[in-house]
């Protein structure tokens, strides 16, 4: 228990740490995943709208 709060702490440090030093990037990163989930998400609905036909 006490491995995965270090192990959260220092995951938020680096998002910190990145968020501060090369924020563009860190703005594109955010940018990629929320693409990723759209894409994700337009697939599924095109998946199940094939189901439901």
């Amino acid at each position: 228990m006490r491995i995965k709060k270090v192990a959260t702490y220092v995951v938020l440090a680096f998002v910190v740490f990145y968020l501060f030093t090369r924020p563009a990037e860190a703005a594109a990163t955010v940018n990629g995943v929320f693409d990723g989930l759209i894409t994700a998400a337009n697939q599924l609905a095109v998946f199940l709208t094939g189901v439901a036909v």
